[in-house]
C-alpha cells in the first residue's frame, strides 16, 4: 500500500536526516521534494502546495527550537502530523439512529459497491452485534442482484430482492418495512453504479435518498483512480450529500491521491478502507494510522487487532501447553495457518510491520503462499500429524507424491517445522536468545 509514495517521501526527508540542525535552506530542499512527491503521487497541485506550506511553516516555527531533537526527526513528526490532519485528524463513525438504521450505498460502476455491502453487513453483524438486511437495488443488473444474494449467504445475513418490482425506490421502502417488521437493525441499500454525467441516474439516486431518508449515506470510490476519484466524489456530493467515503482496491496499484484529497476537496471523512476480495478485509479508516504507513512506519495497532479478533483463548491455552511439552504437531500448525488467514491479505498483514513494507516491496506474497504447506500436512495419516517423527523416508515419499511436491519440498517443509518447534520449545523454556541462536547455528550444520 503507497510503496511509490513511501519511497518518494523518504528519499524526499533522506537529506535533511544527515543534517545537524533545521535551516531554511535545507528545509527548503525538503519542501521541493515533499510537494514533487505527491503530485506524482496524483495529488492536486495546490493540495499539494498548502500541505507543504503548513510543514515549513511548522519546521521554520520550530527550528530553533528543541535541539535535543534530530532533524530528520523532528521533521518527520511534523510531516506525519501534517498528514493525520489532511486525511481528517480522527476515525469518523457511522450514524446508526433509527428504527431499523439505513446506511445507502453509492459509487460509479466497478467501483466495489456490492462487494462492500456484504463486508459492511459482516463487520457490522460480528463487530456491533447487528441484525443486519442486505437490499438488492440495482435493477439494471441481475448479476449484481446475485452477487449481493451469495455475500449474504456467506456473511450470514438476510437479504430482500424483488425481481418482478424494476423501481429501486419501491424496493428499498418495501426493504425497510420489511426490516422494521421483522426486528431488523440495520438495513443496508446496495444501489446500482452511476456515472456523474447521467442525469437520470443521478437523479434516481438523489429520489432513493429523498425517499427513505438514510441514516448514513457512504460513497465507495475506487482508490486506484487517484485524482480522478476525488472529481468524482465531489460531483456525488453535489448530487447526494453524502456522510463518508469508503475507499476500495487499496490492495491495488494505490498512488496515495484519493487518500489525501478527498477530505481537503469535500470535507467529509473517509470511515472505511478495503483491500482485496475476502469479506474481513474491511477496515475503519484511522487517518494516524495510515499516515504512518504512508511513511513506513507500520501499523502495529491494526496488526494486533486483527490477530485479537482471531485468537481463540481455549485454544491458544491447549497449544501453548503441548508446546511447553514439545509435543506441537502439524494439527496445531494447521490451526495456527487458518487463523491468520483469517485476518486478511498476508502482504497486507507483513505490511503492517514496520519496515517491511520495502522488504515485500517486488516479493509476489499471496494467499497460495500457504498452499504448498497444507497440501503436504493434508497428504500425512491423522496419525502422521498427531505425531511428526513418524516421518521416515517411506512416508515422506508417500506424502510427496499424494501432495504433488517433489521429495525435497515436503524435506525441506519438515526441516523447517522440526526447526521451528525447537525454538518454540525453548522460548517457553525460558531460554535466552543466545541459546536459541546457536541451536539455529547447530541446525544447520
Amino acid at each position: 500500500m503507497f510503496e511509490s509514495l513511501n519511497e518518494r517521501l523518504e528519499s524526499a526527508l533522506k537529506t535533511i536526516k544527515g543534517e545537524a540542525r533545521l535551516t531554511e535552506l535545507n528545509i527548503a530542499e525538503s519542501i521541493k521534494e515533499i510537494r514533487r512527491a505527491l503530485v506524482e503521487a496524483d495529488v492536486n497541485y495546490r493540495i499539494a502546495k498548502d500541505f507543504t506550506d503548513k510543514i515549513k511553516d511548522q519546521a521554520l516555527g520550530t527550528k530553533n527550537v528543541l535541539n535535543s531533537i534530530k532533524p530528520g526527526e523532528l521533521m518527520v513528526k511534523i510531516v506525519m502530523d501534517e498528514l493525520v490532519e489532511l486525511m481528517g485528524g480522527q476515525a469518523a463513525g457511522l450514524n446508526l439512529n433509527g428504527n431499523p438504521a439505513v446506511v445507502l450505498i453509492a459509487g460509479l460502476q466497478g467501483s466495489g459497491k456490492t462487494t462492500f455491502s456484504g463486508k459492511l453487513a459482516l463487520f457490522l453483524k460480528s463487530k456491533k452485534n447487528k441484525k443486519i438486511l442486505l437490499t438488492a437495488c440495482d435493477v439494471y443488473r441481475p448479476a449484481a442482484i446475485d452477487q449481493l444474494t451469495v455475500l449474504a449467504e456467506q456473511v450470514g445475513v438476510e437479504i430482500y430482492k424483488d425481481l418482478e418490482q424494476k423501481d429501486p425506490v419501491q424496493i428499498a421502502k418495501n426493504a425497510i418495512e420489511f426490516a422494521r417488521n421483522q426486528k431488523i437493525d440495520i438495513v443496508i441499500v446496495d444501489t446500482a453504479g452511476r456515472t456523474s454525467v447521467d442525469e437520470e441516474m443521478m437523479d434516481e439516486i438523489e429520489r432513493i435518498k429523498h425517499s427513505i431518508q438514510p441514516s448514513e449515506t457512504l460513497f465507495v470510490v475506487d482508490s486506484m483512480t487517484g485524482q480522478d476519484a476525488v472529481n468524482t466524489a465531489l460531483a456525488f456530493h453535489n448530487r447526494i450529500q453524502y456522510d463518508g467515503v469508503v475507499l476500495t482496491k487499496l490492495d491495488g496499484d494505490t498512488r496515495g491521491g484519493a487518500a489525501l484529497s478527498i477530505k481537503y476537496t469535500i470535507g467529509k471523512p473517509i470511515k472505511f478502507v478495503s483491500m482485496g476480495e475476502k469479506m474481513e478485509t474491511l477496515d475503519v479508516f484511522y487517518p494516524e494510522r495510515m499516515a504512518q504507513r504512508i511513511l513506513g512506519m507500520g501499523d502495529i495497532v491494526s496488526l494486533v487487532e486483527k490477530a485479537q479478533e482471531q485468537f481463540d483463548e481455549t485454544e491458544a491455552k491447549k497449544i501453548e501447553k503441548k508446546i511447553k511439552q514439545n509435543k506441537f504437531d502439524f494439527n496445531d500448525f494447521v490451526i495456527q495457518l487458518q487463523q491468520i488467514k483469517k485476518m486478511g491479505d498476508l502482504k497486507s498483514l507483513l505490511g503492517m510491520i514496520p519496515g517491511a513494507g520495502k522488504m515485500l516491496k517486488d516479493v509476489n506474497i499471496d494467499d497460495k503462499a500457504f498452499s504448498k504447506v497444507e497440501a503436504i500436512i493434508q497428504s500425512m495419516t491423522p496419525q502422521e500429524r498427531a505425531n511428526p517423527e513418524l516421518l521416515n523416508m517411506s512416508r515422506k515419499n508417500r506424502i510427496a507424491s499424494g501432495s504433488g511436491k517433489t521429495i525435497h519440498e515436503v524435506n525441506a517443509f519438515i526441516k523447517q517445522f522440526e526447526e521451528m518447534r525447537k525454538m518454540m520449545f525453548m522460548f517457553s523454556k525460558g531460554q535466552g536468545m543466545g541459546n536459541m541462536m546457536n541451536q539455529m547455528r547447530n541446525m544447520r550444520r
